[in-house]
């Protein structure tokens, strides 16, 4: 009988030793699989992006393309909203104080709040351009903003911001400059599209009439006369004798194509094409934001671009 008894005792140590083991063994392997070293759970600082804001649309687009995967790029204006005379909110002031990086066109777009922010880094793209200069009172500077239409000038707003984000990320210059190489690549192509096209052995006509005085550069550049509905800006009412003097210029210059833009009410370039022989009205974008529709449709600035070139071949009757 007691060999029983110490048999059983015997069997009853055995189990609660091995009990006791698999608890330790199952506790081991739960602390392995929920360690914060392990892959599930420690973030990858490779991956890091810099937040960068750029002020408008073109400046947005030209970011992003340098930029690419190593940044976190968002615009301070709206795309779809008409960028001259923005205010930014409190909220918006402080999401470009916390970003990285600021990056704005500096011809004066945004002088009516570039020094209401303290960005801990700015890029002004218009840096080494010869800027034209503008005695519009709608502007709230001394010089036309509108560089970014003319690829030669955008060439140099990229390699300016090419810079900066080198400069911010030394680490990854290689790859801005091999982004900004590729889009320069684009743009130089744009600029002998125009070129070719726009020259005066193919085109009847060297002056056209858009909606805002937004193509001065693009003008120069090529060698055509702009003239203009609206002053710098294409904000504010259009007078009536405004449209008077416009229909008089189209029928001095045998014009018949009246632009008007993406994001204005086209009823002032309309009222004008009425009043002149075969008048018609085509949109030729300043590219200062883009519709909804096209951000669906990824459409962008090269795109818009090679779209005005287009419509400026019917306005100065150049051979197809």
């Amino acid at each position: 009988m007691r060999e029983v008894s110490n048999f059983l005792i015997w069997l009853l140590l055995i189990s609660i030793l091995l009990v006791s083991s698999s608890d330790v063994a199952f506790s081991a392997n739960t602390t392995t699989t929920n360690s914060p070293t392990s892959s599930g759970t420690t973030p990858n600082t490779s991956t890091h992006k810099i937040k960068v804001v750029a002020s408008f649309y073109p400046v947005y687009e030209f970011v992003k393309k340098v930029g690419g995967d190593k940044i976190d790029a968002s615009v301070l204006i709206p795309i779809g909203a008409e960028p001259h005379d923005f205010d930014p909110t409190i909220q918006q002031i402080q999401g470009v104080e916390s970003a990285a990086m600021l990056v704005y066109s500096g011809t004066g777009m945004e002088s009516t709040w570039i020094n209401k922010v303290n960005p801990k880094f700015a890029i002004d793209t218009s840096k080494g351009i010869h800027l034209l200069t503008s005695n519009d009172p709608q502007i709230h500077a001394p010089t036309d903003p509108h560089i970014w239409l003319d690829p030669i000038l955008a060439i140099q707003q990229v390699e300016n911001i090419r810079d900066g984000l080198s400069k911010v990320d030394p680490n990854n210059a290689a790859y801005y400059d091999q982004n900004a190489q590729n889009f320069i690549g684009q743009l130089k192509s744009l600029d002998v599209s125009i070129r070719g096209n726009l020259t005066s052995s193919n085109c009847a006509k060297r002056d056209f009439i858009a909606f805002h005085n937004a193509f001065g550069y693009f003008a120069k550049q090529y060698g055509l006369n702009q003239h203009s509905i609206a002053g710098l800006t294409p904000e504010g009412e259009v007078l009536p004798q405004r449209l008077v003097q416009v229909v008089q210029l189209a029928k001095n210059l045998g014009i018949n194509i009246i632009y008007s833009e993406d994001l204005v009410d086209p009823r002032s370039s309309q009222a004008i094409a009425e009043e002149i022989p075969n008048g018609k009205v085509r949109v030729l974008s300043p590219i200062e934001g883009i519709n909804k529709q096209e951000q669906q449709q990824g459409i962008g600035y090269l795109q818009k671009m090679y779209q005005d070139l287009s419509a400026l071949r019917e306005g100065l009757q150049c051979k197809k």
